[in-house]
C-alpha cells in the first residue's frame, strides 16, 4: 500500500467486557471494590516497610518495590476501564492510548524482572545463610531494583515505539479494555513483520529470562531444602518461598501462554483476561 494511502486515527473505541448496562454496572463494583483493595493493601506494605525497622531486610526491599510497580500499573488503567463501565461512548485518544500502553509494558517489564531478583534473594537466604546479610547488601538490592526498572522501562519505550508508529487506516475500533501491544497490532495496515520481531525479543527478556532465572534459583532452592533432615526445618523453609511463588507461577505462567504463542492460536479473549489478571488479580 502507497504511503500517500496510509492513515492514521487520533482516538480508539475500546469495546471492553460487555455491552450490557446491567453487566457493566456489576463489573464497576467488582473491579471498583478490588481497586481500593489494591490500593490500600499496597499502601499499607509501603508504610510497614517504610516505619518499622524489622522490615529494613531485602525481602521487603523487592516487595516495597513490587507494592510501587502494582499501585502504578492498576492506575495506569483500571480508573479509565471504570470510568467506561458508566459512559456510553468508551473512547481513548491515540495519545492517551500511546501513554497507557508504554507504562503498562514498563510496569508489567518491571514486575517479571523483579520477581526473578526476589527468587535470587530467597535462593541466597536458603542456600547460603550463613553469607545471606554480605551477598545481599543494600548496593546489591539497589542494582538489582536500579535494573529492573530502567530494562522495564527500555523495553517499553522501544515496543511502543513501533507500535505506535502504525498506520490503522481508519480502523479504530479496539476488541480490548485496555491499549494493549497485541489489540493494536491487530489493527495494523501495513506488514508487522518488525512488530512481532520486537515483541518476540521483548518476551524474551522481560518473560523467558527471568522465568529461567527463577526455575534455576527455586531448582536450587529444593534440592537444598532436600537434604535438610529435620521435617520442621523443611517446612520452615519452603514457607519462606511459598508466596513468592504461587505469584511467580500466576505472572509468568499467563504471560508466556499469551506473548510466546503462535498469534494463530490466540483470542481477543484470552488477552482481555491476561490484562484483567495483571491489572485487577495479581496486585491484590
Amino acid at each position: 500500500m502507497g504511503r500517500d494511502n496510509l492513515t492514521w486515527v487520533s482516538e480508539f473505541v475500546l469495546l471492553g467486557l460487555s455491552g450490557d448496562r446491567q453487566t457493566q454496572a456489576g463489573l464497576f463494583v467488582l473491579f471498583g471494590a478490588t481497586y481500593l483493595l489494591t490500593l490500600l493493601g499496597n499502601g499499607l506494605i509501603l508504610v510497614l516497610v517504610w516505619l518499622d525497622p524489622r522490615l529494613q531486610l531485602p525481602m521487603y526491599f523487592f516487595l516495597g518495590n513490587l507494592s510501587v510497580v502494582d499501585i502504578c500499573y492498576t492506575s495506569s488503567g483500571v480508573p479509565q476501564m471504570l470510568a467506561h463501565f458508566l459512559l456510553e461512548k468508551k473512547t481513548i485518544s491515540s495519545a492517551r492510548c500511546g501513554t497507557q500502553h508504554f507504562f503498562s509494558l514498563a510496569l508489567g517489564g518491571t514486575e517479571f524482572l523483579l520477581l526473578a531478583a526476589m527468587a535470587y534473594d530467597r535462593y541466597v537466604a536458603v542456600c547460603d545463610p550463613l553469607r545471606y546479610a554480605a551477598v545481599m547488601g543494600p548496593r546489591l538490592c539497589a542494582g538489582l531494583a536500579g535494573v529492573s526498572w530502567l530494562v522495564g522501562l527500555a523495553n517499553a519505550a522501544g515496543e511502543t515505539a513501533v507500535t505506535v508508529r502504525l498506520p490503522t487506516c481508519g480502523r479504530h475500533v479496539l476488541n480490548h479494555v485496555a491499549c494493549e501491544t497485541l489489540a493494536l497490532v491487530s489493527l495494523a495496515c501495513v506488514d508487522v513483520t518488525l512488530n512481532q520481531a520486537v515483541i518476540l525479543a521483548s518476551s524474551v527478556v522481560v518473560l523467558l529470562v527471568p522465568c529461567c532465572l527463577v526455575a534455576l534459583s527455586y531448582a536450587r532452592i529444593v534440592a537444598a531444602v532436600l537434604r535438610i533432615r529435620s521435617s520442621g526445618g523443611r517446612r520452615k523453609a519452603f514457607g519462606t518461598c511459598t508466596s513468592h511463588l504461587t505469584v511467580v507461577s500466576m505472572s509468568y505462567g499467563m504471560a508466556l501462554v499469551t506473548y510466546m504463542q503462535p498469534r494463530s492460536t490466540a483470542s481477543a479473549e484470552q488477552d482481555k483476561v491476561v490484562v484483567l489478571f495483571y491489572a485487577v488479580v495479581t496486585p491484590c
